[in-house]
């Protein structure tokens, strides 16, 4: 799959497409049906399928301070849809001067001059251009005068996560922050992940014999609520059944919040500057102040017990 970052990367060669746009943080269930009738409709015309997508957030560039957490970095979302068959990711950046093009400057600089669209698929409430002014109804009007047509989707599915609630990002971080990683893992498909770089933390968990891996997370990441979670902890391509800590250690006073996933029934890895990722399968429990080491290491000891036999049961 090819990745371009800004106009001026995609080949000056470059033939008819069918095009989605948006954020699609997390790449959930309801992106998957979107981008996945892209990728049929591209099929069926013999062309590329593109994803056109934004750095940073536009939420962060219209109204500063805003960013949402994350529920995936760009590299994760590329991994997502170049498993649903996309053919090319395009990260424009976000800028000032961008957000100020006008719905039809949009269409034509990026949609008609460079990837010239054939179709464009979108969900009913798309909005793009200066101040979200465009619409599908915009965005297909334009069409017929450029030679595209719009390919609306209903992109809503719901099940239990949230009350019933229709899938959504917004949705998805809620959950996650709530730490309700199960219902995230309904909307998203697939667990909720985070991903960083390990780096040496205080190292109480290998004096207590339960050696962690300390993950800087990736700047605006959604973590999930503090507490206990089991999952898997995945290393340059191995995926290792994992007890994961998130907060503060408040037994030992601390006030940095981390996440830290100690790799069950292993022993003498050296993880120390390897990127990452941690996958969230369950809430074990909520954070707690022990007030002892040795009620502590019991607790630890049935976390890790808890978090095993759910991992082997999603495994089975």
């Amino acid at each position: 799959m090819q990745r371009w970052r800004g106009l001026e990367d995609i080949p000056q060669d470059w033939g008819r497409s069918v095009v989605t746009i948006g954020s699609y943080d997390g790449v959930h269930r309801g992106h998957q049906l979107i981008i996945g009738r892209a990728v049929e409709r591209a099929r069926e015309l013999g062309v590329p399928a593109v994803v056109v997508t934004f750095d940073p957030h536009p939420s962060e560039v219209v109204r500063p301070g805003s960013h949402p957490p994350l529920l995936a970095p760009h590299h994760r979302r590329a991994e997502l849809m170049a498993e649903l068959g996309v053919d090319a990711v395009l990260i424009l950046p976000f800028t000032t001067e961008f957000s100020k093009l006008s719905p039809a400057d949009f269409v034509v600089k990026v949609l008609v001059d460079k990837l010239h669209a054939r179709v464009v698929v979108e969900g009913p409430n798309f909005r793009f251009g200066h101040k979200a002014a465009g619409n599908v109804d915009f965005l297909a009007e334009l069409g017929r005068t450029y030679d595209y047509e719009v390919d609306v989707i209903d992109l809503y599915v719901s099940g239990e996560a949230g009350g019933g609630e229709p899938f959504s990002s917004t949705l998805t971080r809620r959950l996650v922050a709530e730490g309700d990683v199960t219902g995230a893992a309904e909307i998203l498909g697939r667990p909720h992940r985070v991903e960083g770089v390990v780096v040496r933390g205080a190292q109480r968990g290998r004096e207590l014999g339960f050696p962690t891996a300390n993950v800087e997370t990736l700047p605006h990441t959604a973590i999930p609520a503090d507490g206990v979670y089991a999952g898997w902890l995945h290393v340059e391509g191995e995926a290792m059944p994992a007890a994961i800590s998130v907060g503060t250690n408040p037994t030992f006073d601390g006030t940095a919040r981390t996440v830290e996933a100690y790799a069950i029934d292993r022993v003498g890895l050296d993880l120390y500057g390897l990127h990452v990722a941690v996958d969230f399968l369950a809430f074990v429990r909520g954070q707690a102040k022990f007030d002892s080491i040795d009620s502590l290491l019991v607790a630890m000891a049935d976390d890790v017990k808890k978090s095993r036999e759910l991992v082997e049961a999603a495994e089975a």
